[in-house]
């Protein structure tokens, strides 16, 4: 899989590329991360001017921004293209797991007060980081090349923990490691308990619990069985160690 990122700051996308997972992907040749500087696009490295109607701010032009993609398209045919903008849609999992299937990626990031309006004419996608505004588009396009990255087969050592993933069905419930007491504080009996199918159950029900107390929109609509009456023994009030007492364990 290919990203493009154009970007004025190709360094903020090459040292973060040098870290974790991304890193080991691109060892792997899963992934190629390609920064794109689009000062090498434009007339003698100007690549803002003066918004026009005597607008405040420095706008990025247009002609760097075609070039760098007339390029990526000459050389490694048409990529699936995405605009980073604060009224585009909201990034969840899902984008993730929709963007996995695209084979090139390229992200245009804009800079400054924003990028030249005719640009919007590349993209098949405008996306956001949420309702607020930061300096630049590149943030937003490390965001998709990591959360793509760890969903593509070989570019996480244990598969096994993508589907434990909050944003997969619930959130996540909690974790921990070593030292089993620390300030007081335990590591719950469950977990060091062996029993493998009650630690399922567990896991299931303060992922579920958790989901309830921060996000209940997420609560999916098709429970199973059991996913149900741990649902109404939480709303309830019902504790982990209270409900377990009547299972078959």
């Amino acid at each position: 899989m290919q990203f493009f990122i154009l970007t004025v700051f190709p360094k903020i996308v090459e040292e973060y590329c040098n870290y974790g997972i991304v890193k080991q992907a691109r060892r792997k040749g899963l992934i190629d991360v390609l920064p794109i500087d689009l000062r090498d696009y434009a007339h003698k490295g100007r690549v803002d001017d003066e918004a026009y109607g005597g607008l405040p701010g420095m706008v990025l032009k247009p002609e760097p921004i075609f070039k760098a993609y007339e390029h990526v398209v000459k050389e490694y045919e048409k990529p699936y293209t995405i605009i980073p903008q604060p009224w585009g849609k909201r990034i969840d999992q899902w984008t993730f797991q929709k963007l996995k299937e695209k084979e090139k990626i390229l992200i245009i990031c804009g800079r400054y007060e924003g990028i030249d309006e005719r640009v919007s004419i590349l993209a098949d996608e405008e996306l956001s980081l949420g309702d607020f505004v930061i300096s630049g588009g590149e943030l937003l396009a490390l965001v998709l090349v990591d959360g793509i990255t760890r969903l593509l087969p070989g570019a996480i050592g244990e598969p096994e923990s993508l589907r434990a993933d909050s944003f997969g069905r619930w959130l996540g419930y909690p974790v921990y490691t070593r030292p089993e007491e620390f300030g007081g504080l335990k590591v719950p009996d469950v977990l060091l308990s062996g029993n493998h199918r009650l630690i399922e159950l567990w896991k299931l029900w303060h992922s579920i619990e958790r989901t309830i107390r921060y996000r209940p929109d997420m609560i999916p609509k098709d429970l199973t069985p059991l996913e149900k009456e741990m649902v109404d023994s939480i709303r309830m009030g019902f504790k982990f160690e209270d409900w377990i007492k009547k299972e078959r364990v």
